[in-house]
């Protein structure tokens, strides 16, 4: 581990694709953030495994044993807190964080959503997407509040939904997308390139400017 990198703890509950994304991105030299530890609220999940293999403190915290919220908590935020961690990742996390949680890392903690938020918060947020057809869906990165879904966002990017789009092709489309978006969000927040204006973010990158916008159905050439 390199001196001047951000500490992170990625939160999981399943197979960890997007924590795979952030464990390959710590892997490159020129990246400013590294994974301290993952936890998994999930004993089976594989992505404690994708820890392992990487090298990287794996922990499980079994949310249903634990006896009440605010005991699981309390060992997530003393198991972060033993690895130094500076910034939590909640990566596939399917649990909600109350405040006091929040108030452990506060304005620390990041979450990526398949949605172009504020659409679609909440579980199923593809078929959601597809039982509304919506033409271009997409996820977010953005900041946790103690709602669902409701926090500043951070960073965007968006797919076609296409006509014969089934829940499990949109959301490979989409998570292709999210392992780009999620070290690229980590990287500007934790490089004080991000800044909370209330309910709004400032982000001191420029936009992608190649093919900068999406028409679904194409316009006619």
């Amino acid at each position: 581990m390199s001196a001047g990198r951000a500490r992170l703890g990625v939160l999981v509950s399943g197979s960890g694709s997007n924590l795979q994304a952030l464990l390959d991105a710590c892997a490159r030299a020129d990246y400013p953030a590294e994974v301290a530890c993952v936890v998994s609220n999930v004993p089976t999940a594989y992505a404690l495994e994708r820890a392992r293999r990487a090298g990287v403190p794996a922990v499980a915290l079994d949310s249903k044993a634990a006896g009440s919220r605010g005991a699981f908590e309390q060992a997530l935020v003393e198991t972060l807190r033993a690895a130094n961690v500076e910034w939590v990742c909640l990566a596939g996390f399917m649990r909600l964080l109350s405040a006091d949680f929040l108030a452990g890392f506060p304005g620390r903690v990041l979450n990526i959503h398949p949605s172009l938020l504020p659409s679609f918060p909440g579980l199923h947020a593809q078929r959601q997407a597809l039982e509304r057809g919506v033409k271009v869906t997409g996820c977010t990165v953005h900041f946790v509040d103690a709602g669902t879904d409701t926090g500043p966002i951070v960073a965007q990017a968006a797919v076609p939904v296409l006509p014969d789009d089934d829940e499990a092709s949109l959301s490979a489309r989409i998570l292709s997308e999210e392992h780009k978006l999620f070290p690229l969000a980590v990287r500007l927040a934790v490089t004080g390139k991000v800044s909370l204006e209330g309910m709004r973010t400032r982000v001191a990158a420029p936009p992608a400017t190649e093919g900068l916008c999406l028409h679904n159905p194409g316009m006619p050439r």
